[in-house]
């Protein structure tokens, strides 16, 4: 029965480890969903289908976009995978009341066909400030670092305007004064091609058209093309469960915590185990998003005070040191503004009071500890009631005792008996010296 269980698990962990593409005809139109801040995760679907779209062949990819914005890194990955696929790319902003904002403007440019649908917006492309939680915003022309990049961004942009023929002025406007358009002045203004109402009026508006993707010119037919939608997989939905900052910072503190109950508590394997998952998951997340190193550490080292806490006769110094180490480390942890990649003010109070709690129950167990009679060595030998498991032939005065585990010589003033309750009152070298209880003694 388990031999059973276990095949039908490898076979389910088979077939979820398997590509996430559909096998489609050649001249399919793919279809790709983004609905979040652009991140590592995004940027890894997004890739991926690209590829897989063009090893099947495909003649069109659309990206449905609504995204609030995202990191620079993985915006700039994603658009040049579209820069070099050699299948078209057409960016479509749907459904009515999404936007392309800020990274999203970007790859809207980036792509060979930049299509609206009605009630949707894009623009604010301006980059966010890096680095800016420990000093008041300061404006662009007065901070050199926040001229850089805008006069980067605002290039970038541009490039890719004049790429693909659209309006490059209301581009570099987007950037340096964080406009944003409606979907019919976008039309109106030349900042993107195409305006449709729903995904099959957009192919049937690029029915027929010539588009140059990767130096080639491709001829559409996406009037009565197979659509074949692609989900994100396995590998896509938990890369964004993990890339976000307050799951990475949730995976930390229990990868740390797992760990030190696996060292105190050496031979249980749960500890051990799920920490040891959980810390390499938050190490993975952090590694894709902008953290500041500084924060990290800060983190870490105030891990390694409240677990050496346990540890250390402090007194609750070290490990109370080591909460405001952990706050401050997690209020600067993310090097970036971009939105959905902050970690809420409320989580970070939740796990520093979390933290304080098991450190002042791992105190209060080591005062009531301290407050206990020792209970091994000669202070728990002295007094304490054991049986006479022997007595010598030749010396009734003189037998054998069970102790603490082990067996002791033992001496009394009276002769003994097997079976006797005796008192331990002195011990001389590897001898105890006993004396006989009273009949009630005996019985306790």
């Amino acid at each position: 029965m388990i031999a059973h269980g276990w095949r039908v698990l490898l076979l389910l962990l088979m077939l979820g480890l398997a590509p996430g593409g559909q096998a489609a005809p050649a001249g399919s139109v793919w279809l790709l969903s983004v609905d979040d801040a652009i991140g590592p995760a995004s940027a890894d679907y997004l890739l991926r289908g690209l590829e897989q779209a063009s090893e099947q062949q495909a003649q069109l990819v659309v990206i449905r976009l609504d995204t609030p914005g995202g990191l620079d890194s993985a915006m700039r990955q994603i658009v040049k995978a579209i820069l070099a696929s050699p299948v078209p790319v057409a960016t479509y902003v749907a459904p009515s009341g999404a936007r392309a904002a800020s990274a999203g403007t970007y790859i809207l440019y980036a792509s060979h066909v930049a299509a609206m649908a009605p009630g949707t917006n894009l623009g604010a492309a301006t980059p966010v400030q890096i680095g800016q939680v420990d000093k008041p915003p300061v404006p662009p022309e007065q901070d050199t670092l926040a001229r850089k990049q805008v006069n980067d961004a605002a290039a970038y942009l541009r490039g890719l305007a004049q790429l693909h023929g659209r309006n490059a002025d209301w581009a570099e406007k987007a950037v340096r004064e964080a406009v944003s358009l409606s979907a019919s002045e976008a039309q109106r203004l030349k900042v993107i091609d195409l305006l449709a109402s729903d995904l099959p009026a957009l192919l049937r508006q690029l029915d027929g058209k010539t588009l140059v993707a990767a130096g080639q010119a491709l001829q559409l037919h996406t009037a009565g093309a197979n659509l074949v939608e692609h989900l994100p997989d396995w590998r896509t939905r938990l890369l964004a469960v993990i890339t976000n900052p307050s799951v990475a910072l949730i995976l930390m503190m229990i990868g740390v915590y797992g760990l030190l109950f696996e060292f105190i508590n050496p031979g249980s394997g749960v500890g051990g185990v799920v920490g040891g998952i959980c810390l390499l998951l938050a190490l993975y997340a952090l590694q894709l998003l902008p953290v500041s190193h500084a924060g990290v550490a800060l983190i870490l080292l105030g891990l390694a005070f409240m677990v050496a806490e346990a540890f250390l006769p402090s007194f609750g110094v070290v490990g109370f040191g080591g909460v405001v180490a952990f706050v401050v480390g997690a209020l600067i942890l993310m090097d970036t503004d971009a939105p959905g990649f902050g970690i809420p003010l409320a989580l970070i109070i939740a796990l520093a009071v979390v933290s304080a709690l098991l450190l002042g129950g791992v105190l209060g167990m080591a005062l009531r500890a301290r407050r206990k009679a020792l209970v091994s060595g000669d202070a728990g030998l002295v007094g304490s009631l054991v049986t006479v498991t022997l007595v010598r032939a030749d010396n009734p005065f003189c037998g054998s005792v069970q102790a603490q585990g082990e067996q002791w010589q033992v001496r009394c003033a009276t002769p003994l008996q097997a079976g006797q309750h005796v008192r331990v009152t002195a011990r001389h070298g590897l001898t105890l010296e006993v004396s006989a209880t009273a009949p009630t003694a005996q019985g306790a």
